[in-house]
């Protein structure tokens, strides 16, 4: 075997010689689109906002701080650039920190907010509370960065609170602007917040291909496709199944696709973490409708997909069950949601984009003892990225057809669980840990999670139905950046009952 096959296992050699595509061998996106798993950069707009004060014989002439000279300022331009170099490696999302603006007018001040960016990171050494003001923009992410003990002391180290946020009176007066909007010291503290406010851009203005139409799951999600487009900006690209059948039958008489598909599946069915407890049949045509739907994805610009009444109708079209192209589409990194239950997919979005993981749709069940058990059919396998975990390849439950990935998760993963209301006004999340991956009679992949918080606080707090779960634990970003779209957030594993 030539060199270039070393490594290859047999049919990834025969799809290779056969100048067919692996698996691992997506199509272009359409120009202009992002390309699976690629997310939006974040500009962040750095500001230091200082005054340089004269000695005035017998008054007060300066305030708190330790900024006074220009020397003292230039190194303080130096430190802040390290900084941010150093954040922007740190935060886990794509950033681009812009070149330093100064701010010592208010005229200077309005300048930086009509600039170009995403998000501002203010360093307010010294000055009026009127520099500040004139920086900040309620339409736009500001982070406050205060020097405490990470450099020369800042003179809004004191007074943030009391003269900016609160405008000298017990209520909250800067918009767009609160406590959880300052830092003191702490770069990685600056960093998941980037992370969140990335993730919440990367949300905004999604594109998803909806096969079979929007929806939302039952009488409180009747208007979650509007909701997920009013709060997130989604952009919502509805495709018939009639366009579906007829890109199936073009695709079955096609002689190079079926035999692409049934070398994929053998490759992907040939790994020795992989047991086939189904037909081989519906395998292989679970990559025929794989092929089908990334060609729908890719001729839409988009990167995440949607299928509605994904059991009895796609079921004749399809010839197997959607379950398995759901969680190879999610393992080469696009977004793909049964369902098409509006209510849970922007959570589906927001963590994915958060995490850089993909995420776990599932059906809950009801809190017990410290327990969580979640549950459906298309988990995708590489649930931290990378590695895929064993799954077993057995038939979709309800209807005891098609192909279903029984994943088994990992025992001991720590898990991020979104709980997304119907009303969009309210989400909770809970951390937990995989403490099993039984084989109950219900859908097929399945976890038992131990709650970390309170049982009692969750099962009373639950709403909507459909949750989200993905490896890790991005509680902290994910509550940041549902404020800044306006979503209250309860996080059962910091509060208590």
């Amino acid at each position: 075997m030539p060199c270039c096959m070393h490594g290859l296992t047999r049919r990834q050699a025969l799809l290779r010689s056969a100048g067919l595509p692996m698996l691992s061998a997506l199509p272009a996106a359409a120009a202009g689109a992002r390309a699976p798993g690629e997310r939006r950069t974040l500009r962040v707009q750095p500001v230091l906002v200082y005054q340089i004060f004269q000695r005035r014989p017998q008054t007060s002439w300066r305030p708190w701080g330790g900024l006074f000279t220009e020397k003292e300022v230039g190194e303080e331009r130096n430190r802040i650039g390290n900084e941010l170099a150093a954040v922007a490696k740190q935060a886990g999302y794509p950033v681009e920190v812009l070149p330093l603006r100064e701010v010592r007018t208010v005229e200077e001040g309005k300048a930086v907010a009509e600039g170009s960016y995403d998000a501002l990171v203010m360093y307010p050494a010294s000055g009026s509370v009127r520099l500040l003001e004139s920086v900040a923009r309620a339409d736009r992410p500001t982070l406050v960065f205060l020097r405490h003990r990470s450099g020369p002391l800042y003179e809004w180290y004191e007074i943030i609170h009391p003269r900016f946020l609160r405008k000298t009176v017990d209520e909250w007066g800067q918009p767009g602007v609160d406590e959880n909007d300052v830092v003191v010291d702490d770069l990685g503290d600056v960093a998941w917040r980037l992370r969140a406010l990335g993730g919440l851009h990367n949300t905004r203005g999604h594109r998803i291909v909806c096969l079979g139409g929007a929806s939302g799951w039952g009488a409180g999600g009747k208007k979650a496709p509007q909701y997920a487009r009013e709060v997130f900006g989604l952009e919502l690209v509805e495709v018939s199944y009639e366009d579906l059948g007829n890109r199936l039958k073009a695709a079955r008489a096609d002689d190079g696709v079926m035999k692409t598909s049934r070398l994929q599946a053998g490759d992907y069915l040939a790994s020795k973490d992989v047991r086939l407890e189904t037909s081989r049949e519906y395998v292989d045509n679970a990559f025929v409708l794989t092929k089908v739907l990334r060609d729908m994805l890719n001729e839409a610009g988009a990167t995440a997909f949607t299928i509605n009444q994904c059991m009895s109708t796609v079921m004749p079209i399809g010839q197997t069950t959607a379950c398995l192209p759901l969680s190879l589409l999610n393992d080469q990194g696009y977004l793909a949601f049964c369902e098409s239950d509006f209510v849970v997919i922007p959570s589906g979005i927001l963590l994915n984009s958060i995490a850089n993981v993909p995420v776990f749709l599932n059906d809950p069940t009801t809190p017990h003892h410290g327990l969580v058990t979640l549950a459906h059919c298309t988990a995708p396998r590489k649930m931290d990225g990378r590695n895929a975990e064993p799954v077993r390849m057995v038939t979709h439950f309800e209807s005891d057809y098609g192909a279903s990935p029984k994943v088994e998760m990992a025992a001991g993963r720590k898990v991020t669980n979104i709980v997304p209301d119907f009303n969009f006004k309210k989400w909770v999340g809970f951390e937990g840990e995989i403490t099993g991956a039984p084989f109950l009679p219900i859908c097929r992949s399945q976890i038992d999670v131990g709650i970390h918080g309170s049982t009692d606080l969750l099962a009373r707090e639950m709403r909507g139905f459909h949750w989200m779960t993905c490896y890790g634990d991005y509680l902290k970003e994910t509550g940041y950046a549902l404020k800044k779209a306006g979503v209250e957030w309860l996080n059962i594993s910091a509060a208590r009952a």
